[in-house]
């Protein structure tokens, strides 16, 4: 790939996307699309980048980017649900898709099938979280989404290494692969605390924007890279760094220093910048490929362009209904044991007793299980995106013993026409669903509203001037303490911050 067409790709894409934000449609959709049928244009060279850089560069950043706007509070509180859609549901599709892909294509293999498996598995419901006001999702399934789409993913990468080394002839077992996972798991939470902990020292003895900007950019691929050398978890790295440089960066009083709300401001739009260039990118280089990939499975002829277009519609439809079956499964067995709880506690005086004394041991109650509505929601949030086109893009040509990786071209065909597939029939529902299910947000509205008035009277307390350098600081300390306290949400913290911010930078921009 020369620099001619990159620039050209990421032109095409800003037009692309400037269209289809004017006209309310998915502008990922769009750029895959144009970019699958401008492959079959005459001349149009086949554009490859090697698999691991593909990797390395463009989930890190987009990981990071997501985490940086989770709530660690609302994480923590809907942990369980998280867990059941970002760690089991993703083993169990990867594991069911895996199985169905070597029935519907034996010639791949068994490995094979199973990293096809784990490609197909994460949904990208970050999409859908981004959208999550104007279509009226209810903050619980906010909540929700935003936490599996950062579990799930460092979930379906840690099966997808597991089986890339598989074909590439290494021993893996169920069991060996369950501890390879949670090893990979801890040592990358690991090394994603450490660097935190040196970012946040280094940080703010920088003093200055452009610098403080730059360190931060560098971090969720040193935490990657640093993890993938010592065969841990890439991605729960990025995880653990961006949320503990976020939080603590804007909430923790011991990490506030004077300035830092130029650094805020500044990385803001320097990540939104970051995140579109590099989901323009992977949406055309997926959509690139078509040509060339179709090309090679008629001219192989195993499994075959027909064999493989089949089994992309079977396992588009298999993996829309597998998560509608496994979200009921898993989130009906959470209601079921709720209701029993209950009614224990209301027969037996000494269970009760217990509970109530386990439940303020705790900081915060625990939410009870989704509703039904919620139920449907997430099940129809299973849209395959940037990550299932990544992992696709980042299979290896050839194995480790040098011959061609086995059913390379029929896995980013069938990534492709999942994607888009998914993206097409729950993509373009999801808004209409939510609206047809009537969620009351009432209640939630007027939470926000009760704990923003609650936020600016405690900014009110604290400064006495509102507009000095002083009183700007004292506000947001203020704030912070409130959300300590768990008198003031963390999202509803943030967002008067960044107000804070724009004042004192306004205050520092306009002559006086």
């Amino acid at each position: 790939m020369n620099g001619v067409q990159l620039l050209l790709i990421i032109g095409v894409g800003i037009a692309v996307t400037a269209v289809a934000r004017r006209h309310r449609f998915e502008p990922g959709w769009a750029i895959v699309v144009l970019a699958a049928g401008a492959s079959f244009l005459p001349g149009m060279p086949r554009l490859e980048l090697d698999h691991e850089l593909i990797l390395a560069l463009v989930i890190p950043p987009l990981l990071y980017s997501a985490t940086r706007g989770a709530s660690f509070a609302a994480f923590g509180a809907n942990l369980r649900g998280i867990i059941y859609l970002g760690v089991v549901t993703v083993v169990l599709t990867a594991g069911f898709l895996g199985w169905l892909s070597s029935l519907l294509l034996p010639s791949i293999g068994l490995s094979a099938a199973f990293v096809l498996g784990a490609v197909l598995a994460p949904p990208d419901t970050i999409t859908t979280v981004s959208h999550g006001h104007e279509i009226g999702l209810p903050r619980r399934a906010t909540s929700i989404l935003t936490g599996e789409s950062l579990v799930n993913d460092a979930t379906a990468l840690t099966l997808f290494t597991i089986a890339v080394a598989a074909v590439n002839g290494a021993h893996t077992t169920w069991q060996g692969g369950f501890r390879d996972l949670v090893r990979a798991a801890a040592i990358g939470l690991g090394i994603g605390a450490a660097y935190a902990l040196a970012g946040l020292i280094i940080r703010k003895r920088l003093g200055n924007p452009t610098l403080e900007t730059s360190l931060v950019l560098l971090l969720p691929f040193t935490a990657f890279l640093t993890a993938e050398q010592v065969h841990a978890s890439g991605i729960l790295a990025v995880v653990m760094a961006a949320f503990s440089m976020s939080i603590n960066l804007t909430l923790d009083p011991k990490h506030q220093y004077p300035g830092g709300y130029l650094t805020r401001l500044q990385e803001e739009q320097v990540w939104r910048v970051l995140d579109f260039l590099l989901e323009t990118f992977v949406f055309a280089y997926i959509g690139l490929q078509l040509r060339f990939v179709l090309d090679d499975l008629t001219e192989h002829g195993d499994p075959g362009l027909g064999r493989t277009l089949i089994a992309a519609g079977v396992l588009l439809v298999a993996a829309i209904v597998f998560r509608f079956v496994a979200v009921f499964a898993l989130f009906g067995r959470w209601r079921l044991r709720h209701r029993m709880a209950e009614r224990r506690a209301g027969r037996d005086p000494r269970y009760r007793q217990a509970h109530e004394a386990r439940l303020q041991r705790r900081r915060s109650r625990p939410l009870p299980p989704p509703s039904i509505k919620e139920t449907v929601l997430v099940s129809w949030t299973g849209m395959r995106g940037i990550l299932t086109l990544a992992a696709a893009a980042g299979v290896p040509a050839l194995t480790d013993a040098g011959r061609p990786f086995p059913g390379r071209d029929a896995i980013q065909v069938i990534a492709l026409i999942v994607t888009l597939g998914t993206l097409l029939v729950q993509g373009t529902t999801v808004g209409r669903l939510a609206r047809l299910l009537r969620f009351d947000l009432a209640a939630e509205h007027a939470e926000q509203e009760r704990l923003r008035a609650a936020g600016r009277a405690v900014m009110a307390e604290a400064a006495a001037e509102p507009d000095s350098d002083a009183a700007f600081e004292a506000q947001r300390l203020a704030l912070g303490r409130a959300v300590h306290d768990q008198r003031l949400s963390e999202d509803v913290a943030r967002e008067l911050i960044e107000e804070i911010d724009l004042r004192q930078a306004a205050r520092h921009t306009i002559p006086t």
